[in-house]
Parts: C-alpha cells; sequence; structure tokens
C-alpha cells in the first residue's frame, strides 16, 4: 500500500478512536485496499463498526472523512454491530467479498464467522446483475461517444462484476479465486481493455462503447448462469 494511502487511512483511524472510543468495534478496509491491489481508478473502502450512532459523534468524524475521501477516495460505511447479519443478507454479494478481502485496521474481526445464507446470495446475485446491466444500457446510450466518461463507467463495473463472478464459482463448487481471476475466468476472454479503463481511466478512441457493450453481455451470461444454479 502507497505510504500516502496508508498515512490517511492512519489518520482517520486515530481521529475514530478519539471520537467514538469504546463505541468503535472495527474498523476494517475491504476490497482491493486490503489486498495491496489499488489502482488508480479505486476507491478506498472502508468499514466502522460501532456500538451505536451518535449523531455529535459523527459530526467530529466529518472534517476526516471528507478529507480522506478527497486525497485517497476513501468511502467509508457506518455500520452498527447490530445490523451485521442483517446488512449481510440484504447485500450479500457484497459482504461475501467483504468476508473474503478484508484487512482489521483497528478492533476485532467482525466477519470472521459471518454466515450468509445460500438464498440470499442467489436473490442478490440476481438483483446485482440485473442494476448493472440497466445501468450500463442507460450509460452507452448516454456517454456512447465519450470513451474517457465510458471508461470510467467500466472501471466502476469491474468491482461489482468481479465479485459477482467469484461468488458464482463458489457457488458451483469450484476453486475460489481472486476476483480479477474469476471474472476472466467466468467471461472466458481477455479483458485486457477493462484493465487499461481501471489503470488509467482512459480509453483509445472509439474503444468505450464496445467495452462497455462486452461487459453488458458478460453480465448477461452471469445472470444466465445464476438462473440455473440450484
Amino acid at each position: 500500500m502507497e505510504s500516502r494511502i496508508r498515512l490517511a487511512l492512519d489518520r482517520v483511524v486515530a481521529t475514530a478512536k478519539e471520537v467514538f472510543g469504546e463505541g468503535l468495534r472495527s474498523f476494517v478496509l475491504y476490497g482491493s485496499g486490503a489486498e495491496d491491489a489499488l489502482r488508480p481508478t479505486s476507491d478506498v473502502n472502508v468499514i466502522l463498526v460501532l456500538t451505536a450512532f451518535d449523531g455529535d459523534k459523527a459530526a467530529r468524524m466529518r472534517e476526516a472523512v471528507v478529507l480522506a475521501g478527497a486525497a485517497i477516495r476513501m468511502r467509508a460505511m457506518f455500520l452498527l454491530e447490530s445490523e451485521v447479519r442483517d446488512a449481510a443478507e440484504a447485500f450479500a454479494v457484497k459482504f461475501e467479498d467483504v468476508q473474503r478481502r478484508h484487512r482489521v485496521l483497528a478492533g476485532v474481526d467482525p466477519f470472521a464467522h459471518l454466515h450468509v445464507p445460500r438464498e440470499a446470495v442467489l436473490r442478490r446475485l440476481k438483483q446485482v446483475l440485473l442494476n448493472l446491466v440497466l445501468r450500463l444500457r442507460e450509460q452507452v446510450v448516454t456517454l456512447g461517444d465519450d470513451d474517457n466518461a465510458l471508461a470510467r463507467v467500466a472501471a466502476e463495473s469491474a468491482g461489482p462484476l468481479r465479485a459477482c463472478a467469484a461468488e458464482i464459482l463458489k457457488l458451483e463448487g469450484q476453486e475460489v479465486r481472486p476476483p480479477r481471476e474469476s471474472l476472466v475466468a467466468v467471461a472466458g476472454e481477455s479483458l485486457d481493455d477493462l484493465s487499461a479503463a481501471r489503470e488509467t481511466g482512459e480509453l483509445p478512441p472509439g474503444a468505450g462503447a464496445p467495452l462497455v457493450l462486452k461487459l453488458m453481455s458478460i453480465a448477461d451470461r452471469m445472470r444466465a448462469r445464476v438462473a440455473r444454479l440450484p
């Protein structure tokens, strides 16, 4: 992890400890940041698990969170300890990915023994993939000649697609792989153009719409695969 990201996270963790005290149960980094695999277009995703949400204390966290958002694209979720299981069922694909790829920066591990019911994962897979297809259709219509904007759309789609691919392989009983490898395996083709979009936030002229259309096709095939799961 880059030193500037580590320093920024250390400052936010220190502020959270000071503000919430014993009410801060966990401060968790998840996703590509937990794997030291951040790209220029990546968000730094964190979860603060609290015993209770106090508005006055939250206001004291605002400056640290806003500054980290501007400096390192940190995105924070504030989750109550009592909400962990309900959130995991409501956002099953996301929390399955969190469970696989997280690093505890402070407190206890809130996801060490988390179990998400298979039915919840299947239901959420269908929702996430359909929502992604609908969003990509809208973007390719409205941004069809703006390759750099579509590069950002593609980069933002990579995370959900990879998490869904990893979950599909797991539900099929296949070998668990990192999300990037999972998506390539499920797609059955090279995704170098997607990697380029994530690395630079740019694409060659005329490459934006074809990439987004390819991602739509992959998502549709993934939906069909989920439909066949028992």
